[in-house]
């Protein structure tokens, strides 16, 4: 059970903030270690769900690089981070090919189309790959299913053209999303039985992300056993995983405060964070934040609809009920939001960004990045 540290600085702390605590992270890095050591995989941080450019040398500790979803995720992991970078990306653009090969260790291509347009850059420079479709998975939402009907990410077995693999060295696979070990044993039998037939000729194997490691209650000794026998299957291969959110989950939350509370057959909050601008999945997925101290309806006595500050109707977080009433100036803690946050927010209707900030080890509170208006105006 992660033990959060944040009520110690609250105080300090200026809204809005998203706040990762540096000893939960490390907690987290730290089980993915072992499971490399124990399992033989390479581990790498997916930027997509953790890009925090400050705990990088953290992170250098104890994982082995990055993989990137492009030129400007790819330049970012060499900047900022020393490990090995990989590249994947559904297509690549003419004007960035050559330097996201200069800049990758692997890269992976999405179709043949792809992979026969740029090969001839590729090869020889960097260790190329295809990512496949195991047409397998049980991701719980169709948004964020990746082997889904239709899919456009990676090649399916139908698809498949074995006289166009001269020089490909690898094989990704990416099926998974915030899933156990069950998942990924479904999502193996499923890639042997369409692609089992490649294997033998790759030098790696890459796993993709969605596996929720370090969230508690995952089967990580089965995990270590999937990953063990198919390496023993299959001649000790190179293997690769990716997980982004389970490098940053439970790391730390979004701080937001009381703006107002306006009534209009209920008692309405106005925050300083915004679900549209700085939580966006929570409308996405959907999915519902939890905020420290807050119940569900029915639960506690005093009941608030949370809002942000733009002009979006339904920019809401939703219903909660809290112990005591609510007033102007009070703090709100929102669980878990350093993952696939700020990676994602945006300056809509011209809010402000929030901090990013980080409480150490030693308990000291400090900003790394603050945003105001230049940010705005920068990005329009």
């Amino acid at each position: 059970m992660k033990i959060s540290k944040i009520e110690t600085v609250l105080a300090q702390i200026n809204t809005p903030a998203y706040v990762c605590e540096e000893a939960l992270l490390e907690e987290n890095l730290k089980l993915l270690k072992e499971v490399s050591e124990r399992s033989g995989a390479t581990i790498l941080l997916a930027l997509k769900g953790f890009a925090f450019k400050a705990l990088a040398p953290l992170v250098d500790t104890y994982l082995s690089g990055c993989t990137c979803s492009g030129l400007h995720e790819a330049k970012f992991a060499k900047e900022f981070f020393k490990g090995s970078v990989c590249t994947y990306s559904p297509a690549y653009k003419e004007e960035d090919i050559d330097e996201v090969i200069a800049l990758s260790e692997h890269l992976i291509f999405n179709s043949f189309n792809q992979w026969e347009k740029y090969k001839h850059k590729a090869m020889g420079k960097t260790s190329c790959g295809l990512r496949l479709n195991p047409e397998v998975s049980s991701s719980p939402v169709d948004l964020y299913n990746p082997c889904g009907l239709y899919s456009r990410l990676g090649i399916t077995k139908e698809n498949m053209q074995y006289d166009k693999l001269e020089g490909i060295e690898g094989l990704h696979f990416h099926a998974l999303c915030e899933q156990d070990a069950d998942a990924l044993e479904a999502v193996l039998k499923g890639f042997e039985e369409r692609f089992g037939e490649l294997i033998s000729r790759m030098k790696w194997i890459n796993f993709g992300g969605g596996h929720h490691i370090t969230r508690e209650g995952y089967d990580v000794e089965k995990f270590i056993t999937l990953i063990r026998d198919f390496r023993e299957r299959h001649n000790d291969i190179t293997v690769y995983l990716e997980p982004g959110e389970a490098v940053g989950w439970q790391t730390g939350p979004l701080v937001a405060s009381v703006l107002d509370i306006v009534h209009n057959g209920m008692d309405i909050a106005i925050l300083d964070i915004s679900a549209e601008a700085h939580m966006p999945d929570t409308l996405a997925m959907p999915y519902r934040a939890q905020i420290r101290g807050a119940g569900e309806l029915g639960e506690k006595p005093h009941v608030y609809r949370l809002g942000g500050p733009t002009c979006l109707a339904g920019d809401i977080m939703g219903d909660y009920t809290f112990d005591a009433p609510l007033h102007i100036g009070d703090k709100l803690i929102f669980e878990d939001m350093i993952h696939y946050t700020i990676v994602k927010n945006t300056t809509f209707n011209g809010v402000k960004l929030p901090d990013l900030a980080v409480l150490r080890k030693d308990g000291a509170y400090e900003v790394v990045s603050h945003f105001g208006y230049d940010e705005y105006k920068r990005r329009n």
